[in-house]
C-alpha cells in the first residue's frame, strides 16, 4: 500500500492488493464508481467467488453521470448498498483509471465511512503508448471480471 502523506482516505491499493483485501476480510466491499455506460460497454469486476449468499461484495454507485455531473445521491446510494457510518467496513473504490475513485474515497472518508481505499490504475488503466486503455488495472492484472 502506498501513502500520500496525509491522504484524505486510508490509502491506495494495487488491483491485486484490493482483491486480497476482499478475499481476506469478509466485511470489505468493492464499489465500482464508473458510469452505467462504462459498466455496460467495458465490463465489471466479478467478486462472485467471494460473495456470501445474502451479501454481494460488489456495489455499483456512479460518482458522476455520463456527462461528468456529480451524483447528488452518492452517499445515499452507498448507504443503500450497506456502506454506512454506523457499520464501519473497508470500502475499496474502483473507477476507470483511478481518478474518480480517489475523489469517492475522500468523500466517503469525510462522511465517516471506511476505511476507504482507492484502486490504483482502476479497471482499465490510463491510455497506453498505443492510444488504448487496458495495459494496467484490474483486468490487466488478470483478476476476475465479467460482462455487465
Amino acid at each position: 500500500m502506498t501513502g500520500h502523506g496525509h491522504a484524505p482516505y486510508a490509502g491506495d491499493l494495487t488491483p491485486q492488493e484490493a482483491w486480497d483485501l476482499l478475499a481476506t476480510d469478509e466485511r470489505a466491499v468493492l464499489v465500482d464508481v464508473r458510469t452505467e455506460g462504462e459498466w455496460q460497454t467495458v465490463g465489471v469486476p466479478d467478486t462472485g467467488d467471494l460473495d456470501a449468499p445474502d451479501a454481494p461484495r460488489t456495489a455499483f454507485v456512479q460518482w458522476t453521470d455520463a456527462f461528468g455531473r456529480p451524483n447528488p445521491r452518492f452517499l445515499d446510494e452507498l448507504a443503500a448498498a450497506g456502506v454506512t457510518p454506523d457499520d464501519p467496513r473497508p470500502v475499496v473504490f474502483l473507477c476507470r483509471s483511478g481518478a474518480r475513485s480517489v475523489a469517492a474515497a475522500s468523500t466517503a472518508t469525510a462522511a465517516g465511512l471506511g476505511p476507504a481505499y482507492n484502486v490504483l490504475s482502476g479497471f482499465e488503466g490510463d491510455v497506453g503508448f498505443d492510444g488504448q486503455r487496458g495495459h494496467t488495472g484490474w483486468r490487466a492484472a488478470g483478476l476476475p471480471w465479467r460482462e455487465a
